[in-house]
């Protein structure tokens, strides 16, 4: 599981990840990458998590109703990947095309196991799936990510916060818990699957200074020209 990269594998395309707590701005940093590789000509894909429109709408559903134990949350997670795994990113690998994820199997991870589900259990449902070929982990501070959530909007939001884990009746004080868990799940995972950990405290020009040689240094991307 997880052991072999796509390039190992001997897929012509390669995928790229970002990972991160909310608000650490990983979405922004994916997104400028995004725009750089296309305004070169190159092949691009963007996917992002819990974006399948076969399961989406469940999810949706299950989240306003809060019917979900964290293992469906798992479970409809995992079908939310898998079908973007088969439908979407294998076949544009297969390709050739270089293809961005905004998280990637590690916030399952992460989440699944601060909400409780057994992490081999967790690994186990997702053994389908190959590793990275990079992966970004864009690390900030706590007060740094909740501060950008609040200017970017009022409210946190329930599931954001693990309100669902009922860690404490203030939102702010239940955010501070649930995401410093998935930090620490993250710090244990980017010494154990190699992460490029980049300083997310830092503004975003100076983030994207970072990413941008390191993906060249690792992809040579001339090779992922449009034709």
């Amino acid at each position: 599981m997880l052991s072999k990269t796509f390039a190992e594998l001997g897929f012509p395309g390669r995928l790229i990840a970002v990972e991160g707590i909310d608000g650490s701005g990983k979405s922004t940093q994916i997104y400028l990458v995004k725009r750089w590789l296309e305004q070169q000509g190159l092949k691009v894909f963007f996917s992002e998590w819990n974006s399948s429109e076969l399961v989406k709408s469940a999810t949706s559903r299950g989240k306003k109703t809060n019917l979900l134990t964290p293992t469906t949350f798992s479970l409809i997670h995992a079908t939310d990947f898998a079908d973007r795994y088969e439908r979407q990113l294998v076949p544009l690998l297969r390709a050739g095309y270089l293809v961005l994820c905004d998280r990637y199997v590690f916030t399952a991870f992460a989440r699944d196991v601060v909400r409780g589900c057994p992490p081999d259990w967790v690994r186990g449902i997702y053994g389908f799936a190959a590793r990275p070929d990079l992966t970004f982990f864009f690390r900030t501070t706590l007060e740094v990510s909740l501060q950008r959530i609040r200017d970017s909007r009022r409210e946190l939001k329930y599931f954001e916060a693990g309100m669902d884990l009922r860690l404490a009746t203030d939102p702010e004080e239940s955010y501070n818990i649930f995401q410093g868990r998935l930090l620490e799940q993250y710090l244990a995972m980017s010494r154990e699957f190699g992460f490029h950990v980049i300083d997310a405290n830092q503004p975003v020009e100076a983030q994207q200074s970072l990413v941008r040689p390191l993906l060249a240094d690792r992809i040579p991307l001339a090779d992922y020209a449009a034709q």
